[in-house]
């Protein structure tokens, strides 16, 4: 800049620069003196635009930096910046000559302090619980044996070789280890996505989907753990519909993960314990309740066997049972005969009586009876009795139509006589017919004036007279002459 700001030589006129010239040069000095800067501050003012940059202000109590990132820094940011937070924004100096202010491109965010950043995980715990992230009704029941279970941690470390020992151990399971960053800027987005994806497993498909997820990771700080703090963990362990176990950090370390997980074990080691039970302890349990079975299985045959002995010494001897039972089966042998002989002779009887009514003359006289039927119901067919019968009903048909004709005359008649009674009514009832025995009719700025008051506040008065209408003051209006009326006619029944 120290081209621009050299004194003129003696006798000439100060040097002129344009604005872009001025800003321009701005620009490079600030950009050139200090480059790459770390401030700390309190997050002011934030705005993130349509177009996805980012806008907030850095300030203390004197001072404010206006800062801002570009769309493709704010997906890189490991923390999105919020109104009150303690941090320290890692960036570029610059200047915004179209505002003649300087400003400072951020690319990195970092929380200033431990206190900063249990204040900002204390709202983040009190957003979703006022959305019912936390509520226990939406726990689910962890399976008491699956058949696969899916981790989510990193396979380099000591808690993948600690869970999977642990279920060796205890009861041997398929293990899916979906791996993920446990710490740092891709902790949280690599453990969210690693929870969708398993949900989006099929079941039955090639990679079998776990019945139960663990979300494992060792101790550390609270910088370390601050990946599964992130709201988007949250919302993803939340809308898991595999249930979850969270197991991050040792049994005093608390995070975000754990309030919506369906169960949280203290260290990884637990949540393997917690996720398959004691194979030998089921086997034991198992024989002792086979011992159980066959013990009370013998007890009871045993006491149904020594009850059926008790009735049995109850019960009378067959032969006595069968006495009654065969005598009446010797009876009856002996009267069989008889009843055989005595049915057959009543039914020799019966087939005598009907073999007489079947005798010759008898049957002649049922033809003859059924040829005099068949006789009488020929001559109704034929062609003279046809006639006859069309002729009858024809003449009853003529006889139908001719009342129907002179009912309907006579109902027309009846109301076309009620009709010009009516009419005649309407005549003299309407008020045209007062007029002609002398009447008027008053009328008020169009409204009929039925009293003295009204006729004074009205602006324009008219009067109906049986042969037009007058205004005072102005010319009569004649009365339109009725339309001669056409003669009614008689109409037609159909």
């Amino acid at each position: 800049m120290s081209d621009l700001i050299d004194s003129p030589a003696e006798g000439e006129n100060a040097p002129e620069f344009s604005v872009s010239e001025i800003s321009g040069a701005l620009k490079r000095t600030i950009e050139g003196a200090f480059g790459r800067v770390r401030v700390r501050g309190e997050v002011g003012r934030v705005m993130l635009a349509r177009s996805g940059h980012l806008y907030f202000d850095v300030k203390d109590d004197r001072s404010v930096i206006a800062a801002v990132s570009w769309k493709g820094q704010v997906s890189r940011l490991s923390i999105m910046p919020e109104e009150g937070m303690e941090v320290i924004v890692t960036g570029k100096l610059t200047t915004f000559g179209s505002q003649s202010k300087y400003q400072i491109n951020v690319d990195d965010v970092a929380v200033a302090g431990e206190g900063a950043l249990m204040a900002m995980l204390e709202k983040r715990k009190k957003q979703l619980a006022s959305e019912g992230l936390f509520a226990p009704e939406r726990k689910q029941r962890l399976p008491y044996l699956p058949d696969v279970i899916g981790v989510v941690t990193s396979p380099t470390g000591a808690v993948i070789r600690d869970i999977l020992h642990r279920l060796r151990d205890r009861f041997p399971r398929k293990v899916l280890i979906w791996p993920v960053a446990v710490q740092g800027e891709q902790c949280a987005p690599q453990v969210a996505k690693a929870i969708e994806g398993f949900n989006t497993m099929t079941a039955g498909g090639a990679m079998p989907r776990p019945d139960l997820i663990i979300v494992a990771r060792g101790g550390g700080s609270i910088e370390d753990l601050w990946g599964f703090n992130e709201e988007i963990v949250a919302r993803a362990a939340a809308a898991s519909e595999i249930p979850l176990i969270s197991a991050v950090g040792h049994e005093t370390d608390t995070t975000l993960i754990d309030f919506v997980s369906d169960q949280r074990a203290p260290t990884p080691t637990a949540a393997a314990e917690m996720a398959v039970p004691v194979r030998l302890d089921l086997l034991g349990w198992t024989e002792e309740q086979g011992g159980r079975l066959t013990r009370a299985l013998s007890d009871g045959l045993t006491r149904r066997d020594q009850r059926l002995r008790d009735l049995s010494r109850a019960l009378p001897k067959s032969d006595a049972l069968l006495q009654t039972p065969r005598q009446r089966l010797d009876a009856a042998s002996d009267a069989l005969p008889r009843a055989l002989q005595a049915g057959v002779q009543r039914r020799q009887v019966h087939l005598s009586q009907v073999s007489g009514s079947l005798r010759g003359s008898t049957l002649r006289r049922m033809i003859e009876g059924k040829r005099e039927a068949l006789g009488r119901r020929t001559d109704r067919l034929r062609p003279e009795a046809l006639q006859r019968e069309n002729t009858r009903r024809r003449d009853k048909l003529n006889d139908l139509v001719r009342r129907m004709k002179d009912a309907g005359d006579r109902r027309i008649s009846t109301q076309k006589d009620r009709l010009a009674s009516l009419e005649r009514m309407r005549e003299t009832l309407g008020y045209h017919a007062t007029l002609d025995r002398g009447y008027a009719v008053v009328r008020g700025d169009g409204q009929v004036v039925t009293d003295k008051k009204s006729a004074k506040a009205a602006s324009e008065i008219e009067i109906e007279f049986a042969d037009g209408r007058f205004k005072p003051g102005g010319k009569p209006v004649q009365k339109k002459a009725a339309s001669p009326k056409a003669p009614p006619s008689q109409g037609s029944l159909f």
